[in-house]
């Protein structure tokens, strides 16, 4: 049984269960799958139990900010910092503590943009401009005016979309730029000259646990802290400058609030991983592997689609897939949760299913802890499975 098209009531016809499972059935967006070759037991332990204010704990912060910047290629203008709350919690300090001093574009093309929407413009209450596209395109980015500050996703992770590059980004703009590239950081080459605020957290591209978020600013975010109050209250945990002045200590190992140690050595054995496969051109060409995996996939596969139809601006982390014929959305929705509870149960993969407001499909991790051996294993689950769960 290895028909793709349509039986005559118009399902597909049922396939034989494949044999070869993936290795590692770990497809989810996030948490992401962890590096190969991980395990607890290769993490360092010694700071367990150890404030994080002790010698050993600033070092091992420290060495985590240090292996963030030599990995990602972080320019010395830069300062990094480790954050509460996960890319949220670093978003929401940029956001809070930095605009209201200019005009504000946000741009939005899936769910976590409209979060930094409704953040802006309902809460901070400020009269920003809205660019909008709907999932699958990427808003006109020429209409973006560089005197104002830009909030934006570098790559959209429940779209499946992100921008193709910064040359949309003016070199001279009055504005500030703030990305949050939390599923495009170690998986696409991030022009820091062009981004005031980065944004990112650790379970994402690197398979991190969660809970900590990394702040990355350019020089004129931190003039922009150091020469604006807002007039709204800031919270401690939102609060970068002491009298006037930057708090770098953030940015050396000294957090605003206590970090889990266990996520700090997850967190640097991945970057070490990191490291020791190549580096940001290594990690970049594993997702570009296992997008063009998908992407093989879905060029020979009837039944499915890329939810971003223009190459160009294609993920190569958070794939994002549709049926390729329209339907109605509720019944859609319904087969996806029917393929997803199949997969699971067969060992298959894991947390496929696309998010809940995006349009029903299916959306696969493609950063660079994937395997995209296992990738190849998965394609004939999801065909199998596609075509049980519509005989369901």
């Amino acid at each position: 049984m290895t028909a793709t098209k349509p039986d005559a009531a118009g399902a597909l016809a049922r396939r034989e269960k494949p044999t070869e499972r993936p290795a590692r059935p770990f497809f989810s967006s996030g948490p992401c799958a962890k590096p190969p070759g991980w395990g607890p037991e290769h993490l360092a332990l010694g700071c367990l139990g150890r404030s994080h204010r002790s010698k050993l704990g600033k070092a091992r912060l420290q060495h985590a900010l240090d292996l963030t910047r030599k990995v990602l290629r972080v320019p010395d203008t830069h300062r990094i910092g480790i954050v509460p709350a996960s890319d949220t919690g670093a978003v929401e300090m940029a956001l809070w503590s930095m605009l209201g001093t200019r005009p504000v574009t946000m741009l939005a093309w899936e769910s976590f943009g409209e979060g930094w929407v409704t953040d802006v413009v309902k809460q901070l209450k400020l009269d920003a401009t809205v660019v909008k596209a709907p999932y699958g395109q990427l808003p006109d980015l020429a209409q973006v005016d560089p005197a104002t500050d830009v909030v934006f996703t570098w790559n959209g992770t429940t779209s499946g979309v992100r921008v193709p590059d910064g040359g949309w980004i003016a070199d001279d703009r009055a504005g500030l730029t703030f990305a949050d590239a939390t599923s495009a950081a170690f998986a696409q080459d991030l022009p820091f000259a062009k981004l005031d605020v980065t944004t990112f957290s650790w379970q994402k591209v690197l398979g991190g646990e969660g809970g900590h978020g990394m702040l990355i600013l350019g020089p004129r975010a931190v003039e922009r802290l150091e020469s604006y109050t807002p007039a709204w209250p800031l919270p401690k945990i939102f609060r970068m400058t002491k009298s006037g002045k930057l708090n770098e200590g953030i940015f050396k190992g000294d957090t605003i609030n206590t970090p889990s140690m266990l996520a700090v050595e997850d967190y640097i054995w991945a970057l070490e991983w990191a490291q020791g496969v190549g580096g940001l051109p290594a990690l970049v060409a594993r997702a570009d592997a296992n997008a063009a995996a998908v992407d093989a996939w879905v060029e020979r596969t009837p039944w499915i689609a890329h939810l971003a139809a223009d190459p160009a601006v294609r993920s190569n982390t958070s794939v994002c897939l549709k049926f390729a014929e329209d339907g109605d959305a509720e019944a859609q929705t319904a087969l996806v949760k029917r393929m997803a509870a199949l997969l699971e149960a067969e060992g298959a993969a894991y947390d496929v299913a696309s998010y809940r407001d995006a349009p029903p499909g299916l959306r696969l991790w493609c950063g660079a802890t994937v395997e995209t051996d296992d990738l190849d294993a998965l394609f004939p689950w999801l065909d199998w499975a596609s075509a049980e769960a519509a005989h369901a």
